[in-house]
């Protein structure tokens, strides 16, 4: 029995309040409040109001909670990633609401959209690598991917090849066929090598198709095995049963079959499926936000960003080169430590918040929009000067004189 009931049965059984307050431990007045709901409500005084606000002042707008539930389907039908990192990207960039991550997640909670994923690994137990420049590492490997006939049976397997930029994740080159063969292989990767340079070294697993290193020496190198130690290019593979080590190409997979299968009609020749992949190809290269990536840049951006490695590059040399994420200040300035001294870099007032990558060699400096890969500033930095200006004059810019014409 509640303290409630207890409470006002003993003052309707003649209790005067201020024994029952002693009696139970409570305030007198608090008695009298619970009386006094009693004369006013019956017995629904025996149970406790809700403490909840009356009024949310602070509460997320209607029309905001509709927008977000409209991108989560919109993403969803789309075959795109649609968490909540991904949602406040798109209401960022394109409706100019900033939403934190836990409170995206609560909405999609509360209304159903939210599906319990069973306990995986934890993210600290991964070694996480990266390569420093664009070109420096391409990683590739070749998944399945069935057609579908034109009266909606399954039709046969087909097999997709993809070449990957380990350090930008863009995706260099993306191509259906009928079976991934050796020749295939390196095809696929004189193509990519055509329209992007040659990369310092390739990672793949160890199929076939990339090394024969496992099959006892017969037959010799494959075909890109020969290429790749006639460019210099290193050549990297992983452990067998290790497949985290190709986790970007392995993960670029899942993003691409899951794009795919949102599709309608499903393609029914390899044809139609080359057309659908390469549609998604520039989607992910230069619109989809990638949360794998600083500020969720695009992987074209980021690939765009940095000096491309090439093939026998040196990153051992006596060179201090270094990279620097930083936030351009109020001022307009960046901050970078030269010779034992702090230096402050003029970029201009009108990029006051914006992260930007510092790309350093020795005094040599590239100042990069860390989302868009904009140049913003190439400079030698001055060890006599604290400040390095830009070299514009001060002040706002110059604006055109209008010339008037006056009729006679």
């Amino acid at each position: 029995m509640s303290k409630r009931r207890l409470v006002i049965t003993a003052v309707l059984a003649g209790t005067s309040q201020s024994e029952a307050a002693r009696t139970y431990g409570v305030s007198q007045g608090w008695i009298s409040r619970l009386m006094a709901r009693y004369a006013a409500e019956g017995e629904a005084a025996f149970e406790p109001r809700s403490r909840a606000p009356k009024t949310h002042p602070t509460a997320t707008a209607p029309a905001t909670l509709e927008l977000v539930l409209g991108l989560r389907k919109k993403l969803e039908d789309c075959g795109l990633d649609a968490g909540a990192d991904t949602i406040g990207w798109h209401l960022r960039h394109h409706h100019d609401i900033i939403l934190s991550r836990a409170t995206i997640n609560r909405i999609l909670t509360r209304a159903g959209q939210m599906t319990p994923t069973p306990s995986k690994r934890p993210k600290s137990s991964y070694i996480r690598f990266q390569a420093e420049q664009p070109n420096e590492t391409w990683q590739s490997d070749f998944t399945h991917y069935r057609l579908t006939r034109p009266d909606g049976r399954p039709s046969r397997d087909v097999e997709i090849i993809t070449w990957l930029d380990d350090h930008s994740r863009y995706a260099l080159h993306i191509s259906a066929h009928a079976r991934i063969t050796a020749a295939i292989a390196h095809a696929t990767f004189q193509h990519a090598a055509d329209l992007h340079g040659y990369p310092a070294s390739t990672l793949t697993d160890n199929g076939m198709v990339y090394t024969v290193r496992f099959a006892g020496g017969r037959g010799g190198r494959t075909q890109l095995e020969t290429e790749l130690r006639r460019l210099g290019i290193a050549q990297k593979n992983s452990r067998p049963n290790h497949p985290t080590t190709c986790g970007k190409v392995e993960r670029f997979q899942q993003t691409l079959k899951k794009w795919l299968r949102a599709r309608t009609p499903q393609p029914h020749t390899i044809t139609e499926l080359q057309t659908l992949i390469d549609t998604f190809t520039d989607e992910y290269n230069h619109r989809r936000p990638h949360r794998s990536l600083p500020h969720r840049a695009t992987p074209a951006a980021a690939y765009q960003a940095r000096p491309k490695a090439t093939p026998g590059t040196d990153r051992t040399s006596d060179t201090h080169d270094r990279v620097r994420r930083d936030k351009i200040s109020k001022a307009g300035t960046v901050t970078l430590r030269v010779a034992g001294r702090l230096r402050h870099i003029g970029i201009g007032k009108t990029y006051a918040g914006t992260y930007v990558i510092l790309l350093v060699q020795d005094l040599n400096v590239r100042i990069i929009h860390a989302t868009t890969g904009e140049l913003l500033r190439d400079l030698t930095i001055d060890p006599r000067r604290d400040y390095q200006p830009t070299g514009r004059p001060p002040g706002p810019a110059p604006t055109k004189q209008k010339t008037r014409t006056y009729k006679t």
